[in-house]
């Protein structure tokens, strides 16, 4: 870490750093430039998969091996940048795009390229006005410099790059409900297959990644895959089925900390590193009782898992989803649990597209239960019910057609089974004569005090 060079955020803080003439003061650019001339699409291709760079954008499935499943045969090839953010506690992508636009910009046109994509959209986050801005000023400057349209930097190569604003539906950020949203259509997200490399936007193969990671693979072709494979977490020995967790992530760190804000540093950086070294500990004096280790879809850490690396294997060794945003969000020993799931459970309720039955009647069930547990109706049982709900929905046990359902249900499953005893002790002390019930108790009301 002492020796950690920050690259992702180099430029932040640097007086008008999303205008072009900066960036190019500063190097921007010049590996474009470079690439265009000298290297074939394939090349980079190859340049990236050695890399051994991961999707940030939560999956964390390989790049380059993800860009050699397009159909090459079918044109155009269209490129998808997902910049709709709507992990809760995730914002790199909007300081990205806000503070160095051309930074990913330079990273989607080598991406375009490598994947010979003559035609890339910005599906941009309803809510990010400035963001909205500067990408927009930033893809004006880029052609009036030739560095997009026709004969992209002097080359043979030509790309056009739209952007688009999507409705703050948080099912967007799947790749195949943002290319439906793209085609002007409902947000459902496709059956799969066919998978977007073979047939996507407009039934033609595209490629989705997220705007970290096009913006690392801009420096990976300008430093190598040897550079960026010295940082970060070599592959497990005993998992055949791990390819490593390379290069620098940028990690958002937000709750109970007293230096909340987006920080880089290799993957594999501790959640207890992290938040004491970079967020300067937990505010006022408190303790952690709780962490989201990647955005809230994926669970919760307890207080005494904060030795888990944040990489894209730590997570799961402590029973969370798995590393997702990279989304750090801290819990303090003063905050209610309940309270915690709650509005974790109201959120996937209203953001559940509805498609998949066990996701929209179990996300809604699962909310409406904490609404009765918090109104002081609960029993006992009740934590068993959603644990139940938890354990029977979404793409893990095979019952939906996108990850949604995990996302809502993992942070039922953490905090149940790792936070059990304050469920039950709440239970107890505000329902003392029905906490043992079992048999079925009548709808509740809908108050102004458990909207």
């Amino acid at each position: 870490m002492d020796d950690f060079e920050p690259v992702l955020l180099a430029n932040i803080g640097v007086e008008n750093s999303h205008e072009l003439r900066v960036y190019e003061s500063r190097g921007g650019y010049q590996t474009l430039r470079r690439a265009v001339r000298e290297k074939t699409p394939q090349e980079l291709v190859e340049l990236v998969k050695a890399s051994g760079l991961r999707g940030r954008g939560g999956a964390g499935f390989p790049t380059g091996l993800k860009w050699t499943f397009l159909d090459k045969k079918s044109r155009p090839i269209y490129f998808c940048l997902n910049a709709d953010e709507s992990e809760p506690g995730t914002f790199n992508n909007r300081i990205l795009m806000e503070e160095d636009p051309h930074q990913v910009l330079e990273g989607l046109i080598l991406s375009c390229y490598a994947t010979e994509s003559s035609v890339a959209y910005i599906y941009m986050r309803y809510e990010y006005p400035t963001a909205w801005q500067r990408m927009g000023r930033a893809v004006q400057e880029c052609y009036e410099a030739g560095l997009l349209g026709q004969r992209v930097a002097g080359s043979d190569y030509s790309l056009d790059v739209y952007l688009h604003r999507g409705a703050g539906a948080y099912i967007c950020g799947e790749e195949t409900g943002l290319i439906e949203s793209l085609e002007g259509k409902r947000a459902w997200p496709r059956i799969k297959p066919p998978f977007p490399a073979v047939e996507g936007l407009f039934r033609k193969p595209t490629v989705v990644n997220n705007v970290e990671t096009v913006a690392c693979v801009k420096h990976i072709v300008e430093r190598g895959a040897d550079w960026f494979r010295s940082i970060g977490v070599p592959p497990d020995p005993n998992n055949p089925r791990d390819p490593g967790s390379f290069g620098p992530k940028l990690y958002c760190l937000s709750g109970h900390v007293n230096r909340p804000g987006c920080y880089e540093a290799p993957l594999g950086i501790t959640v207890r590193e992290l938040i004491d070294r970079m967020g300067q500990g937990v505010w006022k004096g408190r303790q952690a009782k709780a962490v989201v280790p990647g955005g809230i879809s994926m669970g919760f850490l307890s207080g005494e898992e904060l030795d888990c690396p944040l990489d894209f294997n730590g997570p799961g060794r402590y029973g969370c989803l798995g590393l997702g945003t990279a989304a750090v969000v801290v819990i303090d020993d003063q905050t209610s649990m309940i309270d915690v799931l709650y509005n974790s459970c109201r959120f996937f309720a209203h953001e559940s597209c509805g498609q998949c039955t066990p996701c929209r009647e179990g996300t809604a069930w699962a909310y409406n239960i904490l609404k009765r547990i918090k109104a002081g109706r609960g029993r006992l049982v009740d934590l068993d019910l959603l644990l139940g709900l938890a354990d029977s929905m979404g793409i893990i046990p095979g019952t939906t057609i996108c990850g949604l359902a995990d996302g809502a249900a993992w942070p039922i499953k953490n905090a149940i089974r790792k936070f059990r005893d304050e469920f039950e002790t709440y239970i107890r002390q505000t329902n003392p004569t029905g906490y043992q019930r079992t048999d079925p108790v009548p709808a509740m009301e809908l108050s102004e005090s458990c909207r």
